[in-house]
């Protein structure tokens, strides 16, 4: 099986590509999505969370509050603590998920969605890096139409998440394929069909 890495800027369109390459046969997990379950109540990367920022970051029903948890983090230079906390569980989750994929489907391809693959020194665990990149003004309309902002607050919150985040040239100096997600969709999916059908032609002959 194939492990690879699949990231990107703020608002670049991880998720699209991602499931383009789901519809090619791909398997796809959102380190996003793995972060939000370990934050419920009950789990241990939650009880962290709350005793690390405070109980002003619980929902009245006992939920986390991720905008409140992310002006926290980003707006006041705590990302890193935040990370410190929460990654290593989601890395032991897309580990058990790695290995789960690779009994199921040995010469499949499984992606691992995450926007810190190579901030958070874990590029090495994959097999191939895939990059998604757009010209910088589309992230700051893709994120205010996302979270229904105005372009000013969303021009603010894109840089303070940026700040976090390695530059889009030094991410595409690590990668593998560098998909540019500026254009129409029909031509990101031809992109993306492209690579996936390389990273198959690899998984199936068991190349690296």
């Amino acid at each position: 099986m194939l492990r690879v890495g699949l990231t990107g800027g703020v608002a670049c369109g991880k998720s699209i590509v991602g499931s383009m390459f789901v519809e090619l046969g791909a398997h796809l997990l959102q380190a996003d999505v793995v972060a939000h379950e370990l934050m419920q109540p009950g789990k241990p990367v939650y009880n962290d969370v709350v005793r690390h920022f405070g109980p002003e970051i619980v929902n009245p029903d006992g939920s986390i509050n991720r905008p409140r948890l992310a002006e926290l983090a980003f707006g006041n230079g705590r990302v890193e603590e935040l990370n410190r906390l929460v990654h290593p569980a989601v890395i032991a989750r897309q580990e058990e998920w790695l290995a789960e994929m690779a009994r199921e489907d040995p010469a499949g391809v499984a992606i691992v969605e995450a926007a810190l693959i190579l901030e958070a020194g874990v590029g090495r665990r994959f097999d191939k890096m895939v990059v998604v990149t757009c010209r910088p003004e589309q992230k700051i309309e893709r994120f205010a139409a996302r979270q229904r902002m105005d372009p000013e607050a969303a021009r603010s919150e894109v840089q303070r998440r940026q700040a976090a985040q390695w530059p889009d040239l030094e991410k595409i100096a690590s990668a593998d394929y560098v998909i540019d997600n500026s254009g129409a969709l029909d031509a990101t999916r031809a992109q993306v069909e492209k690579v996936y059908a390389e990273l198959r032609s690899l998984a199936e002959s068991g190349a690296r």
